[in-house]
């Protein structure tokens, strides 16, 4: 089966023809979403200007989207673009559709991922056939685990990123405080979810926090803080070390949930940024720690994806396997 394919992000799509699991790699296309949003158009559009601009004649269509995906429909917020198996049809002339949620796609993805592109932060048994988990720190924050069954796999979406930040010392509780006042001066909803401290903004609100405790009050994006921890700022350090401690916490909660014995996979930009100084932080401790059971303690591994096209090589696999 020829399949079309789309990850849609908050800036661009990426666009890309598979055959069975396997994405072409030099099919692979970018469009600007606000450039088709000016016009008045959407996801429909950019399929159908691919296929023209390629010739390609496909018989599956599948869509990631950064958004819920409820009854078939997914809403992108910020674009004000509304799918469905009708509209992706119709553009395409496929007659297999499929709608998924990226982190569903990045989770069909697992399995499928070439070894160069997977880099192990935190060692540990990887159970061949289990569930695993995929967590994406990016813009956004989320989790979606990778049941397999007898009917093929079951990667269920979620909302993860807006449960609450888990708050362990005084430190944790000054923080959640701090958080909340920010997102309140900010006229945000004051709630401090792990995606306020995880995503991309979270490494620049964990930095305000750190220079306030210092009694510096100073304001820097994600990316000048990671520049600052290059250079060996202590703010920027604490920031960072922060980071790394509410993320292995994280993850050791969704592990006991989830119970991913097949591995868990980071993927997103904050998790490629923050690579280089999970071991120096802190990561594989902090996950680590025994509990009541000791699972944590045994089992589990933890494992970067360095792959900009999984989402794609994930809707593939789910037209397939579900083909």
């Amino acid at each position: 089966m020829l399949a079309i394919l789309a990850d849609i992000g908050g800036t661009n799509t990426r666009v890309a023809l598979a055959e069975g699991t396997s994405v072409r790699p030099d099919s692979v296309a970018r469009f600007s979403n606000a450039e088709y949003k000016a016009r008045g158009q959407d996801i429909a559009h950019i399929l159908r200007d691919y296929l023209d601009r390629t010739g390609a004649k496909v018989d599956g269509v599948c869509v990631a989207a950064a958004g819920p995906v409820q009854d078939g429909v997914a809403t992108m917020t910020n674009l004000d673009w509304v799918m469905d198996a009708a509209k992706l049809s119709a553009a395409t002339g496929a007659t297999k559709v499929a709608l998924l949620n990226d982190l569903q796609a990045q989770g069909h993805a697992l399995g499928h991922v070439a070894p160069e592109n997977l880099r192990t932060v935190v060692p540990g048994p990887a159970v061949p056939g289990a569930s695993m988990l995929v967590v994406g720190l990016g813009t956004g924050v989320n989790a979606a685990p990778n049941h397999p069954s007898r009917a093929g796999r079951l990667v269920p979406p979620s909302e993860c990123g807006h449960v609450n930040l888990p708050v362990r010392t005084e430190e944790d509780f000054r923080l959640l405080r701090f958080i909340e006042s920010l997102l309140a001066s900010r006229g945000e909803v004051p709630h401090a979810g792990v995606e306020e401290v995880l995503a991309g903004r979270g490494l620049a609100n964990l930095h305000a926090f750190a220079a306030a405790e210092a009694g510096q009050p100073q304001t820097k994006t994600s990316a000048e803080v990671l520049a600052a921890l290059a250079e060996g700022d202590p703010i920027a350090t604490h920031a960072a070390r922060l980071y790394t401690r509410i993320l292995g916490q994280v993850l050791a909660d969704q592990a006991l949930i989830h119970l991913p014995y097949g591995g868990i996979f980071l993927i997103g930009g904050m998790s490629r940024a923050m690579t280089p100084h999970f071991a120096r932080f802190g990561l594989a401790q902090t996950f680590r720690e025994n509990r009541r059971v000791d699972l944590l303690v045994k089992d589990f591994s933890i494992t970067v994806v360095e792959d900009d096209f999984a989402a794609l090589t994930g809707c593939a696999a789910f037209l397939a396997e579900s083909a």
